[in-house]
């Protein structure tokens, strides 16, 4: 007989708890999940050739048809008067949502701004007596071409505006991109204060939607000690950088915790239910395997998508250390805006060194200034088309 048959039969039979793992891990990590996992966006597992194309296309098309269809509600209204106004703007109000603005160069049809205001004038009505914020929206655009949409919103919101001057104090004098865009970011933070002197402050950009629950969430924060003490707070980031595998010491906390959980639920369970006769037991070896087995699949699957269970209740969202990138959404508490708006003033942004960046650092040297960020996200970034940076032929969603 071979020398090598025994050892085989000994380790390869079923009772083995390395035959299981290796079985296990085959099926879950080489079946199950590409089969379930193929069509998530945000998961390793997406077959981009196959499905990039038809997604692109197809979110496209969506975007603008609800582009469109807010473009009609907002001249029907205009029309007929039918959408409540929010124009008359209290002093000292419990948040302040200011909406920054420019005209966009493409992708213009698609209406980013009016989707935007129609859904924030949505979840304020149903507030009730009691208006959850008031809302400012801030046109920036600079160029001698009106901003339509701004002006279509007009009836409903309070528009400010920069003047030529405001705009420019040395007529010569030429910036980048990045630095203009901070510019218009400190104008309408400061603008906000003068006109109502608000004890919160939230900044959207014009394509950052908000989600129902949006104002329940934000309510929730700032109920929170840590809020007191924040200079800052993201209510969006990137979902492409959303996972374990990313630079951002916490994830990795969070995410062994998970896996040691979800180790320890399965191998306590194992003895009441074992349909396929596993042989593990909640020994140290067993409970790492399965740490690293679930660690592995939660990962592979998308981080992103498990973050979703968590919009079952405001108490939920999880606050963790800012991340650099990006400000579509952001929360000041208290007066943090001013002090934000001072320290972006004597800031020069350039490419690499854009707003979020020096905001990141601000946050990070100046002595007793914390900034956090809130997962999964308060808004969907719906923008395709950016206003201030150069856009692809065809947008892609990655």
């Amino acid at each position: 007989m071979v020398p090598w048959r025994p050892f085989l039969s000994q380790y390869l039979r079923w009772s083995s708890t390395g035959t299981q793992a290796f079985v296990l891990s085959v099926v879950t990590f080489c079946v199950l999940l590409p089969l379930c996992c193929q069509h998530l966006l945000y998961s390793y597992y997406f077959l981009r050739f196959m499905y990039l194309e038809s997604m692109s296309d197809g979110a496209l098309r969506d975007s603008l048809d609800q582009g469109q269809e807010a473009l009609r509600f907002w001249q029907s209204s205009s029309a007929h008067a039918t959408s409540p106004s929010f124009k008359d703007l209290s002093q000292n109000p419990e948040l302040l949502v200011t909406v920054v603005t420019a005209r966009r160069r493409e992708g213009q049809d698609f209406h980013y701004l009016l989707r935007v205001m129609r859904q924030l004038s949505g979840i304020l009505a149903s507030c009730g007596q009691v208006r959850c914020a008031e809302v400012l929206l801030c046109d920036v655009e600079s160029s001698p071409m009106e901003n339509e949409d701004a002006t279509l919103l007009e009836n409903h919101f309070t528009v400010i505006r920069r003047s030529s001057s405001e705009e420019q104090q040395n007529p010569r004098e030429q910036v980048n991109t990045f630095e203009k865009e901070k510019r218009d970011y400190v104008f309408c933070l400061r603008k906000g204060w003068e006109l109502v002197r608000p004890k919160n402050v939230i900044v959207l950009e014009d394509d950052a939607l908000p989600r129902q629950d949006f104002f329940k969430v934000v309510k929730d924060l700032l109920s929170r000690r840590f809020a007191l003490q924040t200079l800052y707070i993201k209510l969006y980031h990137p979902e492409r950088l959303q996972r374990y595998l990313n630079p951002e010491p916490y994830r990795i906390l969070e995410w062994v915790g998970l896996g040691l959980v979800c180790a320890s639920v399965f191998l306590y369970l194992l003895p009441y239910w074992n349909p396929f006769s596993l042989s593990f037991t909640l020994s140290p070896i067993h409970l790492l395997f399965f740490t690293l087995y679930f660690m592995a699949a939660a990962e592979l699957l998308g981080r992103h998508y498990l973050l979703e269970a968590r919009r079952i209740s405001p108490q939920l969202y999880a606050v963790s250390p800012a991340t650099e990138c990006c400000t579509p959404a952001m929360l000041f508490p208290g007066n943090s805006s001013l002090r934000v708006a001072e320290f972006l003033d004597n800031s020069f942004c350039y490419r690499g060194n854009a707003k979020d960046m020096v905001l990141y650092q601000m946050a990070r040297t100046l002595p007793g200034e914390w900034s956090h960020s809130v997962e999964p996200n308060l808004v969907t970034h719906i923008g395709a088309y950016s206003s201030v940076r150069p856009n692809p032929v065809k947008p892609k969603l990655l």
